[in-house]
């Protein structure tokens, strides 16, 4: 009971009617709800988190031997090979589309600045490291979320993590609790993130108000989202591939602009990575806060190991027919998005130096303006903040295909539930855009961090089956046929998959 009235008494506050609540009250049951999201967010994100995502991304590269380097080349040709269309899915192509718009978006402006400047330039290094073993994470969670996918009610693919953990695993609780903590978070609340930085990206450089672009942004995003997953895809396809190209090109120029500094940029990474270059705590400070900034730089940013990206992996028809080919696809979409695009946003900040300048006191998106305008003039805000939109607007709308996987899991999938998902979607992206409620975010983080945490425990215990799936697909590609799952070859499945999807054809 005084758990509800805490929530009550929270909402009331956030809305706009805490006067309702008495003083006292509030006070008290606030200070309460605080500590225990603070809790929470220290133990996922201090703890359990940065150590655990590298911890299960070391474990499947070795497993695995170390197929993210050895079949690079794989995951380039099954993005872009021959479409199998059976109309309940969408291509390889839109999968990827979509993850990395929900992957890209304000993390890879304003988050790479961020880690710089709290870790210094060796936070770089991590990042990189981060990504690498997160590539294979990330094949061995996609490839589960396509093993495990069903059809809805209108016969599209739906899975992700809450369907292999609630079939695979034998845990339908577990795979519950997955996806109300993935529809608050990724549903709702980060939604509203995005919105905000919009938003305010837009206020510094054009002086457009807060409401104005966040009314905007919410009719865009609900004109696409109210058209289902596959005009999210469509629209991904189209916006996602431009303007990262865009984005990448113009730092390609600043690099050749300052190429006789590259090789001591290169080396600043390095030396800082390790804590050898000059740091304000000393050699094992500036190890710690590069490590650290680096790892929660990398997870934030690619989503390795979180069980966001399955949920649309599964919404795949795969090319070839078989669940690991999803996984190479979505692996691509760790590197381009942190080893590309990320490196990209640090690579145009530590030329400009901005962040190193004595006593700068510059934070997140602003960093990334000032950098930019360093070495392109005044126009430099206007691109970011140009950027700053398509990044942001694509991940709102990448995060909703999550959420509507979620709520097909838990059976609320039907006209009313996703009306509903998708209104509340719309509301969050304008009032989200006005203001910060530090204390909803914060809710958010603890919710995904339980998220990535169930997760994480459910790919490493069906670690065997991806095992499995890999070395048959690797067997078939290497006797030159056409990789296909054969249901008759895991006999061991066929009471936890939707046999009438995984049918050979």
């Amino acid at each position: 009971m005084m758990a509800s009235l805490c929530i009550f008494s929270m909402v009331l506050s956030l809305c706009g009617f805490g006067w309702i609540v008495t003083e006292e009250f509030r006070c008290g049951e606030m200070i309460m709800i605080d500590a225990v999201i603070g809790f929470l967010n220290t133990l996922f994100w201090s703890y359990i988190l940065v150590y655990g995502l590298l911890a299960v991304g070391v474990f499947f590269t070795l497993r695995l031997g170390f197929i993210q380097f050895f079949q690079f080349g794989e995951m380039f040709r099954v993005v872009f090979a021959a479409r199998r269309k059976d109309g309940a899915g969408i291509s390889p192509f839109q999968a990827l589309s979509v993850s990395l718009a929900s992957r890209v978006g304000v993390g890879n402006l304003a988050g790479v600045a961020v880690a710089l400047h709290l870790g210094g330039a060796g936070a770089i290094f991590w990042m990189w490291l981060m990504a690498l073993f997160g590539m294979a994470t990330a094949y061995a969670e996609s490839t589960l979320g396509q093993l495990y996918k069903t059809t809805n009610h209108d016969g599209r693919y739906r899975g992700g993590p809450a369907f292999y953990i609630g079939r695979g695993l034998k845990a339908p609780w577990a795979g519950v609790l997955f996806s109300l903590a993935l529809i608050l978070s990724f549903g709702l609340v980060f939604n509203a993130v995005q919105a905000n930085a919009i938003a305010g990206a837009m206020n510094f450089a054009f002086d457009v108000p807060l409401w104005a672009t966040g009314l905007v942004v919410a009719a865009c995003a609900g004109v696409v989202i109210f058209g289902g997953i596959r005009q999210v895809a469509k629209v991904a396809a189209l916006v996602v591939p431009v303007m990262s190209f865009f984005y990448v090109l113009l730092v390609l120029v600043i690099l050749v602009m300052n190429i006789t500094a590259v090789p001591d940029m290169l080396k600043l990474i390095v030396l800082s990575a390790f804590g050898l270059q000059e740091a304000a705590g000393g050699i094992m400070g500036g190890l710690t806060a590069a490590m650290l900034n680096g790892v929660k730089r990398g997870m934030f940013s690619n989503e390795a190991g979180m069980g966001s990206v399955p949920n649309i992996a599964a919404c795949a028809t795969p090319s070839p027919h078989h669940p690991a080919s999803q996984g190479f696809v979505q692996a691509l979409g760790v590197f381009l998005d942190t080893i590309v695009i990320c490196t990209a946003t640090a690579v145009m900040i530590l030329l400009s130096g901005i962040f190193l300048e004595p006593g700068a006191d510059l934070k997140g998106i602003e960093i990334t303006q000032m950098a930019l305008a360093a070495h392109v003039g005044a126009i430099g805000n206007y691109f970011v903040a140009v950027a700053i939109l398509f990044f942001a607007f694509t991940s709102i709308i990448g995060n909703y295909t999550y959420a509507e996987n979620a709520l097909t899991y838990i059976g609320c999938a039907g006209r009313t539930g996703v009306m509903l998902l998708r209104a509340g979607l719309v509301l969050m992206v304008f009032w989200g855009a006005q203001q910060t409620v530090q204390r909803v975010f914060d809710a958010a983080d603890a919710s995904m961090g339980l998220m990535a945490t169930i997760n994480l425990v459910a790919i490493v215990l069906l670690s065997g089956t991806v095992v499995k799936l890999t070395r048959d697909y690797l067997r078939q590609k290497k006797e030159g046929g056409d990789p296909c799952f054969d249901l008759g070859d895991y006999p061991e499945l066929e009471d936890r998959i939707d046999t009438e999807v995984w049918t050979k054809r």
